[in-house]
């Protein structure tokens, strides 16, 4: 999907590409049309504006033309033309009602309507032609026209009664009907004639229709007065007979339909009549439950009646010999009447020889097996028997039409299957030759012929003509239980109940440690462990998935084997007898397939969104992960012969079949496989789009179309049955295919028909292996077989049996014969897979030689190491023992079979005595050489878990068992001598003291109890003494020394065993999620640090060190491996990366703190559309308050004076020009206080880029002129520029948003090009809230973006088609900043709140790897919050204490300490020299400064210091040109430093923390002044753009305003004081504080004489100027209901108006304060100026979304005629002054964030200033006047 968005709130008619301009589409429907743009995955719409042009109505049809010209059609049969999205004309009544379809072609455009006329018009609109159908030979009145074709001279018309007609244009009255079919209501009636090809439908369109079979076509239509429900032909054919809906029926002459009689006897509608097969009586049956019974010959007269149900008759069968009737009713039953008198049946003996000239009813015995098995439901509305083909066709409510064979007894009877109509399919009737089959559909109106194939010609036509596919006719079989099965397999039936479900994903670990940390929030423990030094290297796998895998061995290009086993993908050197791992997945793999060229290989594995790898087998590296298709499991896998694609089969309910792009990782198509298991899936050789996939009771061929695969069953015919399926391989043709079956045949197919079947095997052929000139097959009977290239002759077998086994390999056969599961051939070998966990390589000349092996089914438990060698013991429920070499040699020694499974052994301290505990609850000893038995004991019932020889002599034997009992004997008098009681549970863990006289025990409720040897008696030790003790072995997993070990999720999974090194430093742990777990012992307090491995799929059983520590042998439960590790000890590091995590339950320990950062870290970003008011106003809002009429309203011809001008007018002289519109020219301001890295160079250090409020400001360094990119609809929070030479200045931003909704406020990017401000590509993505970082990779190609949203996401796009690639959580607290690596597509590191991550892009899959810190002493996880990149892989990660980070891959190598002395928030990679610039928050002092250059590799720096005269400098943003460093600044400065001279030129001013509430225009100059809360006064020049000047004041400023003259300037401040500055020099003339809260305006009167300062105490006090600087206040207003707003002088300085908090505006005599309330008198002022958002004059303002946002300012122009307002949506608007009606047009501008807070016109109205409340910026407009 490429892109989607909410289309409208109501039905959208039509939508059509516009094929003359790119990427441009139009949709209409009600009352609306709109003209949508695609760029990127965003669809954006324009509305159409109707104007005055036409009216807004409901649009049905539209066509495209040149020119931006759309044509469409209306619902009153107008014809509106578009230009662009405007309404430029109409033609006026083209058609008389609605135009319901419009086409274009060559010649011009075709309109149909609903008038039933087809106009033609040319290529310019003007009308060609009229075709009236209606005045045609086929017309009819209400043809109405729905779909309209022209090419040429053909017409195509389609109507609403369901006619297909073809009009040649020169015989335009005489159309040519191609189709027709029923139109309105439901069609229920059908009957076929007894003797002719001729079927009969009627419908509740009240018309009756005759068709004919042989050629398609209506013979006869006749409407009826009803519409009709059922009919029936007599058997003459005769007479016809229609039952309807009112209870009526007729008969009509089938000869010329004239009417025979009609009779109403009922009142309720007749659903079913039929003629008895004598012809003599009609049987009609009524809703009303009743049967009539009329005589023929009579002129149906009525006979008789039955009435024995009790619902509705649904179908009616005579008898052959017409003296019975049954019937069925809509509760199910089935009723036998007899004939005619209608008396009911109820002696069943009486029916039983009846036989039926018909069968239409859906209960009765004959036809049980229609109805599914377990259910009672009523859907089949129709059957009809055919006694000569026997089968049986149904019809039921899902559009379903099923063939079974008749008779069919048995519930859930097989069926084949045929899909065709939509919805219901009312009835369905055989041919009276049975050759075909009718059916209609309820709501579709539509009749289908099918044709009848019966199975003897079935055989014939697969060899006419397969690619007609009759076989399969898109039929379905059924899925009911197929009885002809043979026995499966014991060992396919075993596979079969696998199930591979795990109730903890290791997908959900994350989300279930968010979960339980919330609880634990309270328990955090002293600081933690850190993590031992040591780490753990896999070494060597013993084991192989067989057991329940096949096809999943395979030689390499360079002679290496692959296969997989648990969680691992082994490449097994045979020569070198090494092996190397692929250790990407985290769950059992469960198939592998190898890429054609050998080079890659796939394996897909379990989880609960499974994944599947292909990766290198040389590199071990992932090359494509492909995810979000599958569930539970991928259980097969294929690469195409190309290599491009791979198919996937998943183990989901419907083993969903899917084909991947896998490089793009993309998913091609998907498909529901099978309900039962699928096997294989293989890909056809020759061509790609096929593959066949077999298993149980199935092989499927499929074809790929579109995103979906369509797949056909094979057909087996009479050859075979349907078998199961374990293998397949396509021959040497597209068309063969073989497969082997679970019985050991082969069976080969042509296209998708089996040809002939050869006994192969005996027992399933479990794999086959295709050659150039023949195949390989193996089987469950351990032979191995060479075939010809036609399966004709046996060439060669192979037995397996140990006779044949040569003297190099490395281990036994522990069978002969053992079942075979994978085959592949090469290198001379054959290579052999077998169930029980063996590789082996087959020489063609006989040898066998076996490379690896492992246990057999069962889960492994028991292992024990050598006290002095290098060899281990293991014990399995396989009921065998092995011994293992560790050394280089890594062989099975020895194996001995059991007579029970085992759980554990242990060797004597001696080494030569093997003690094993089996599961019958009795163990034995046995010679550690040879592995006989020296003695054995039977005294338990139960599994024996725990068997420990006594340190030192090996005196004593601890036996644990499930019974909970410690058994204790003498090794040397074979005796028991104790037992320790006590246990509540079974034991689990044993352990002796070093003396041999305590025994530490752990049991299954978690109890840890201590015994006395030899006697058993119980202790009771304090846990401190415990770890004072010296323990011979440390296997426990309780108490004090390891509470560490247990995770946060301690509840869902177990630690199952641990072991300690025997330096006592290291103890490792194995636990149910499969983890191999490293902690520092003793493990004190909750959660200890580790380090962890996985490689183990589900449990992992058993660990244990080798005597001298150097390895780590490690069991897995369920999937049989033995895993050997090296111990790497501290210190001893090859310089390859560990394949261990950190551990990562977060430290306690916080990142550390820095204001800003908090700052930044919890910001909530409202979007404009939910912005409330940023002024706590109450009250009702201006547009809803009810007017008083005034009493002054005057007669419309008045003598009186004409009124006073609103408004005093600077410019009387001249004529007055409105202003038409605003154009942006500049912008102050610069978003540094919250976003980063947003300030960069472009065209090599003319113009810099950078961003504020919603606006992408390109600004000229030299000249200091701006342009805007203002496409944005919200706040842009990042911006980043594409480096790379193909994307020259392109520029990507992105936004806040709302939810990730794909609506017009979800959060988006654009990608734009700074210089022509083109959009390139939108981006709507899935960052709820909003993006925080953007970042171009190497090639410019692929862009990175992370979210605001919760799991902070970080999405990869190929932005310029808009496509997503790879989207994954990024971390649950905030990620500050992503970056691409400088030199790559795939690599990218992420850094936030404790947080660095290392990322691969894998096809679509994101892998991550965590920050190593741990390799350092002391280091620490700390917050991050900028990022830069070196040579050889090295990162540099900025901190915030300081610091900065130097990684080597993700390995933590070393720190450079207070880099800054505060937080480093930009880092620069300069790609040109790879020198780094660093930018942090610092005093500025002598040495430091808060830029600093450093070389390469950060050994060497160079500080900068800015001259900002700030306290501290904080620096938000870096980057360096030529010979120039650019920095933005929190303070919103952005400066350019030079490198040579240091020496600073600030570019770029703003106000550094809003809201910006005061503005004030110089009354002459174009000069203005801005106040905000940052504690500044600036003033700002507009030719000159730049700041002037700017005054600190040390306190947050509210208002500010110039004096008449512009001498001087009053300042209001927040804390309730004001102050008057003299403008030349700066100085202070008066200050004054007589109010506690903030001033909230002040104003000079035009006289200069008086100054009102207005509070938000509810008060305005006036000041008289001409006392000088005391300024002590003469008067007051009083009453004033609420805080002051604005306010505004009159030009004779008597007035004052004042606007209020609640929505009210008040006028104040000067200087009394009294309050004037003569409303003739107030209409009579003229303002100085206008400032109030309230007043009737300027009603307008106020729009209807209002609700929790209000107007916040306004000007009325100096020309008193525009007026301009800014409000709490960050909307700058344009009205007409005066403007007293509601509602008033306008034009909206925008830019600002939410809350405009202050607007004004400079003199001469040249420009606008407005001033914003979120965004800290002063926008200034340009005013474009309207012309003279």
């Amino acid at each position: 999907m490429l892109s989607m968005a909410p289309g409208h709130t109501d039905r959208i008619f039509d939508i059509s590409w516009d094929l003359y301009q790119p990427n441009k589409l139009v949709s209409c429907g009600v009352k609306h049309i709109k003209f949508w743009s695609l760029c990127g995955n965003a669809l954006t719409p324009k509305r159409g504006v109707f104007g005055k042009t036409g009216d807004l109505q409901t649009i049905l049809c539209l066509a495209c033309a040149r020119d931006e010209l759309t044509y469409s059609g209306a619902l009153n049969g107008d014809i509106y033309v578009w230009k662009g999205i405007n309404l430029i004309r109409t033609i006026q009544g083209a058609h008389t009602a609605g135009i319901f379809s419009m086409n274009a072609c060559e010649e011009g455009f075709a309109t149909g309507g609903r008038d039933g006329c087809i106009r033609l018009w040319d290529l310019t609109f003007k009308p060609i032609t009229v075709i009236d159908l209606r005045e045609t030979d086929q017309g009819y009145k209400g043809l109405s026209v729905r779909s309209v074709c022209w090419r040429g001279d053909h017409i195509l018309v389609g109507t609403q009664d369901s006619e297909i007609f073809e009009i040649v244009v020169h015989e335009r009255n005489k159309p040519f009907l191609i189709m027709q079919g029923h139109c309105e209501g439901e069609l229920w009636a059908l009957a076929v004639h007894p003797t002719k090809p001729l079927a009969v439908t009627g419908s509740d369109d009240r018309s009756v229709r005759i068709w004919s079979l042989i050629d398609h076509a209506l013979i006869a239509r006749c409407n009826m007065e009803e519409p009709i429900r059922c009919a029936a032909v007599n058997v003459d054919g005769i007479h016809l007979a229609l039952g309807m809906k009112d209870g009526s029926f007729t008969v009509l002459r089938v000869r010329d339909m004239t009417e025979v009689v009609h009779i109403k006897d009922r009142k309720e509608a007749i659903h079913e009549l039929k003629y008895s097969p004598d012809g003599t009586y009609l049987a009609v049956g009524c809703n009303d439950s009743s049967v009539d019974i009329y005589g023929v010959a009579q002129r149906y007269k009525k006979f008789g009646e039955c009435v024995g149900s009790l619902s509705f008759i649904t179908h009616l069968d005579w008898s052959s010999d017409s003296r019975y009737l049954q019937t069925n009713d809509g509760n199910g039953k089935r009723l036998f009447y007899r004939m005619p008198g209608g008396k009911e049946v109820t002696n069943k003996e009486e029916i039983k020889g009846v036989h039926w000239a018909s069968w239409t009813c859906v209960s009765g015995l004959e036809v049980n097996g229609i109805w599914p098995k377990y259910s009672d439901i009523n859907d089949i509305n129709s059957v009809d028997g055919n006694y000569i083909g026997q089968v049986l066709v149904t019809a039921d409510d899902y559009g379903i039409i099923k063939l079974f064979r008749y008779p069919c007894l048995r519930k859930g009877a097989k069926f084949k299957k045929y899909i065709g109509h939509s919805g219901h399919v009312t009835n369905i009737r055989w041919s009276h030759d049975y050759q075909w089959v009718i059916s209609i559909g309820g709501a579709d109106h539509s009749v289908f012929q099918w044709k009848f194939i019966p199975e003897r010609k079935l055989k014939d036509a697969l060899h006419i003509a397969p690619q007609e596919s009759l076989a399969d006719s898109n039929s379905d079989e059924s899925d009911s239980d197929l009885s002809d099965v043979p026995e499966l397999d014991s060992e396919i039936e075993q596979e079969t109940q696998l199930t591979y479900r795990r109730q903890v994903y290791k997908e959900d670990l994350p989300q279930l440690k968010e979960q339980y940390k919330e609880r634990q929030k309270g328990s955090t423990s002293k600081r933690r462990e850190r993590t031992p030094g040591n780490s753990l290297r896999l070494h060597f796998v013993h084991g192989y998935r067989g057991y329940d895998c096949r096809s999943n061995l395979f030689y390499t290009q360079i002679g290496e084997i692959v296969y997989h086993v648990a969680a691992v993908g082994v490449i097994y050197n045979r020569q070198q007898n090494t092996q190397r791992f692929y250790l990407g997945h985290d769950d059992d793999i469960l198939c592998l397939a190898l890429h054609p060229l050998k080079d890659y290989v796939a394996t897909g594995q379990v989880g609960r969104d499974p994944s599947i790898h292909i990766w290198d087998t040389e590199t071990i590296k992932p090359l494509s992960v492909l995810k979000g298709c599958h569930q539970y499991g991928v259980c097969a896998v294929d690469f195409s012969a190309d290599g491009k694609r791979l198919a996937s089969v998943g183990i989901d309910d419907s083993h969903t079949i899917v084909l991947w792009d896998w490089k793009k990782g993309e998913k091609l198509s998907v498909a529901r496989g099978s309900k039962d298991k699928i096997f294989v899936v293989k890909m056809n050789p020759y061509v790609p789009d096929k593959l066949i996939t077999a298993g149980i009771k199935h092989v499927k061929f499929w074809r790929r179309a579109g995103g979906g695969l369509i797949g056909r069953k094979g057909y087996v015919g009479t050859l075979g049955k349907n078998d199961t399926m374990m293998c397949a391989v396509y021959g040497w043709t597209e068309e063969m295919a073989f497969s082997g079956t679970s019985t050991g045949d082969v069976c080969i197919w042509r296209d998708v028909f089996l040809v002939k079947t050869v006994k192969a095997h005996d027992g399933p052929v479990f794999s086959m292996h295709a050659l150039e000139k023949g195949f390989v097959t193996g089987g469950k009977d351990g032979v191995v077989a060479l075939w010809d290239d036609s399966f004709e002759r046996c060439l060669k077998t192979y037995a397996i049996k140990r006779a044949a086994l040569a003297p190099g390999s490395k281990g036994l056969l522990l069978e002969d014969n053992p079942s075979i599961r994978a085959i592949s051939l090469g290198h001379g070998h054959i290579l052999v897979g077998t169930k029980n966990g063996e590789i082996l390589e087959v020489d063609k000349s006989g040898p066998i030689t076996l490379l690896v092996q492992g246990h057999m089914e069962g889960e492994v438990w028991g292992l024990a190491t050598h006290p002095y060698l290098p060899i281990c013991a293991t014990v399995s429920d396989d009921k065998t023992l092995r011994i293992w070499d560790l050394s280089p040699s890594h062989c099975m020694l020895a194996v001995r079979k059991l007579k029970k499974g085992g759980r554990c052994c242990c060797f004597s301290p001696d080494g030569k005595a093997l003690a094993v505990g089996l599961n019958d609850g009795s163990f034995l000893m046995a010679n550690a050489d040879t592995l006989e038995d020296l003695v054995s004991f039977h005294h338990r019932k139960d599994i024996i878990s725990d068997i420990r020889f006594s340190p030192g002599s090996g005196k004593y034997l601890a036996v644990a068992s499930h019974d909970s009992f410690i058994d204790i004997y003498n090794v040397m008098s074979s005796k028991r001598v104790g037992i320790c009681k006590g246990a509540t549970s079974y034991i689990t863990h044993v352990d002796w003291d070093i003396r041999g006289k305590l025994l530490q025990v752990n049991t299954g409720a978690k109890e840890q109890l201590f015994f006395e040897a030899p006697r058993g008696k119980k202790q009771t030790i304090p846990s401190v003494e415990v770890e004072k003790i010296c323990w011979a072995s440390w296997t426990s997993v309780l108490g004090l020394c390891c509470e560490g070990i247990w995770p946060v999720i301690g509840e869902v999974t177990d630690i199952t065993a641990s072991c300690l090194t025997s330096d006592k430093m290291v103890l490792a742990t194995g636990d149910d999620l499969g983890f191999v777990k490293l902690f520092r012992y003793p493990a004190k307090g909750k959660f200890g640090k580790f380090k962890r491995y996985v490689a183990h799929s589900t449990h992992v059983t058993n660990v244990r060190w080798t005597y001298d520590d150097s390895m780590l042998v490690t069991l897995g439960g369920a999937d049989m491996s033995l895993m050997v590790w090296t111990n790497e000890m501290e210190g001893y590091r090859e310089k390859r990366p560990c394949d261990s995590e950190e551990s990562d339950t977060d430290s306690e320990e916080d990142g550390g703190y820095d204001s800003d950062v908090t700052r930044e870290n919890e910001i909530s970003y409202t979007i404009r559309a939910l912005s409330t008011n940023i002024r706590p106003m109450f009250g009702v809002k201006p547009h809803l308050q009810q007017k008083e009429p005034s009493v002054d309203e005057r007669p419309p011809v008045s003598r009186a004076p004409p009124r006073p001008e609103k408004l005093q007018t600077n410019n009387v002289g001249k004529k007055k020009r409105p202003i038409e519109d605003l154009v942006l020219e500049l912008v102050f301001g610069y978003r540094g206080r919250d976003c980063r890295n947003n300030v960069h160079y472009l065209n090599d250090g003319d113009d810099i880029i950078y961003h504020t409020a919603s606006i992408g400001i390109l600004h000229n360094v030299a000249t200091g002129t701006q342009s805007f990119y203002q496409e944005h609809n919200d706040d842009i929070l990042c911006l980043t520029v594409n480096q790379h030479p193909k994307f020259i200045n392109v520029v990507a931003t992105g936004q806040v948003g709302d939810l990730a909704d794909m609506s017009a406020t979800a959060p988006s990017i654009h990608i734009w090009d700074a210089m022509n401000k083109q959009t390139l590509s939108i981006l709507r993505c899935y960052h709820s809230k909003g993006v925080c970082s953007v970042s171009f990779s190497a090639t410019g190609k692929l862009l990175l973006s992370v979210g605001l949203d919760p799991e902070h996401t970080i999405t990869i796009w190929r932005w310029q088609e808009g496509a997503k690639i790879a989207s994954r959580a990024g971390h649950n607290r905030r990620i500050f900043v992503a970056e691409f690596r400088p030199d790559s597509d795939s690599q990218f590191v992420s850094v936030g709140v404790k947080h660095v991550k290392f990322w691969t892009l894998a096809g679509r899959a994101l892998l991550s790897k965590k920050g190593l810190v741990s390799t350092l002493e002391d280091a620490r996880m700390q917050t991050m919050l900028a990022v830069a990149f070196g040579a050889n892989n090295l990162t540099f990660t900025g901190t915030i204490s300081g610091d900065v980070c130097v990684w080597k891959d993700h390995i933590l190598c070393r720190t450079v300490a207070r880099a800054h002395n505060g937080p480093v928030f930009a880092m620069f990679t300069t790609l040109r020299d790879g020198l780094i610039v660093t930018g942090g928050k610092e005093r500025p002092s002598r040495e430091g400064g808060a830029v600093k250059l450093w070389d390469q590799e950060l050994r060497r720096c160079r500080a900068f210091r800015l001259d900002t005269g700030q306290a501290t400098d904080c620096v938000r943003s870096v980057c360096r040109g030529k010979g120039k460093i650019l920095v933005g600044t929190r303070s919103a400065e952005i400066i350019e430093v030079g490198e040579k001279n240091a020496a600073c030129n600030i570019l770029v001013n703003g106000h550094v923390d809003g809201p910006i509430w005061g503005l004030v225009t110089h009354p002459s100059r174009d000069f203005f002044l801005s106040a905000a809360e940052d504690g500044t006064v600036r003033l700002w020049d507009i030719a000159d753009k730049k700041m002037l000047n700017k005054v600190n004041l040390g306190h947050a400023a509210r208002t500010v305003c110039y004096s008449p003259e512009g001498d001087m300037v009053a300042i209001g401040m927040k804390n309730g004081e004001f102050i008057i500055l003299l403008v030349s020099s700066l100085k202070i003339w008066g200050k004054k504080r007589d109010r506690r809260c903030s001033i909230h305006d002040i104003r000079f009167s035009p006289d200069s004489r008086f100054l009102a300062v207005g509070s938000s105490e509810n008060s305005v006090d006036f000041y008289d100027l001409t006392l000088g600087p005391t300024l002590s206040r003469i008067s007051y207003c009083r009453d004033i209901p609420s805080f002051v707003i604005q306010m505004d002088f009159s030009a004779d300085s008597r007035y004052l108006q004042v606007s209020t908090g609640c929505y009210k505006r008040h006028v104040y005599e000067v200087p009394s304060g009294k309050p004037v309330l003569d409303q003739a008198t107030m209409d009579r002022i003229t303002w100085a100026t206008w400032t109030s958002i309230l007043g009737d004059e300027v009603l307008g303002i106020w729009s209807r979304h209002a609700e929790k946002a209000n107007v916040n300012c306004a000007c009325v122009s100096h020309s008193g005629i525009s007026l301009v307002t800014g409000d709490d949506f960050g909307m700058v608007k344009l009205f007409d002054f005066p403007c007293p009606e509601k509602f008033a047009k306008h034009k909206r501008f925008l830019g600002h964030s939410p809350h405009v807070t202050n607007i004004r016109f400079t003199s001469g109205d040249r420009h606008v200033v407005s001033a914003g409340g979120d965004d800290c910026s002063l926008f200034v407009w340009k005013c474009v006047h309207m012309p003279h």
